[in-house]
């Protein structure tokens, strides 16, 4: 693939990205109802699918949930966080998911669905590590702390799931769509290094 091919690609992907990330700044009521029902799972999916710069796959959906962590905290909270407590669990969680985003070789939409729920799985096992160790926390620092973290966790892990579903299905899709429209968004194994 020529790198101005790469290049329109690559600034594409990105562009589908911040469009989806544009949504967290919308108002959708109460936390406590809507907590979780980001796009940010999918963009790490995303990532991991599309972008073959494995750099790339990573830095473009992290820096994105950190922008975006930043802005929410600063936009409903005038708060200006870079990073709160159980932090490093939550990005680790999404680093994975853009791991498990790179076995996305064939995309369709039981592959994404999927996809989609795995990463809620990831998501829910590896963050709430963080919220029984952080600071104040309400759940003993045990195994049953931790069991008891993930029970009260499941009405957000269910709105995770169902930003990663609708973003999901919008975001590659309308990428599969250009892809069929446009053929120069295409690569192939040959040119995967490259882009």
């Amino acid at each position: 693939m020529s790198l101005e091919k790469s290049t329109a690609r690559n600034l594409i992907l990105v562009f589908v990205i911040i469009a989806a990330a544009a949504t967290r700044f919308i108002n959708l009521g109460t936390f406590s109802s809507w907590s979780n029902f980001t796009p940010i799972g999918a963009i790490a999916l995303f990532g991991g699918a599309y972008f073959s710069d494995k750099v790339k796959a990573y830095a473009v959906p992290l820096l994105t949930l950190l922008i975006t962590d930043v802005m929410v905290n600063y936009i409903y909270f005038q708060k200006l966080v870079l990073f709160y407590d159980g932090a490093i669990w939550v990005y680790a969680s999404f680093a994975l998911i853009v791991f498990a985003g790179t076995f996305l070789k064939k995309i369709n939409v039981v592959n994404v669905l999927l996809a989609s729920f795995v990463a809620v799985f990831i998501h829910w096992i590896v963050s709430d590590i963080g919220v029984v160790l952080m600071a104040g926390s309400i759940y003993p620092k045990t195994f049953g702390g931790y069991l008891t973290a993930l029970m009260a966790a499941i009405p957000f892990e269910r709105n995770l799931l169902a930003g990663n579903l609708i973003y999901g299905l919008l975001m590659f899709g309308s990428f599969e769509w250009a892809k069929a429209k446009f053929p120069t968004l295409n690569y192939t194994n040959n040119t995967l290094q490259h882009s």
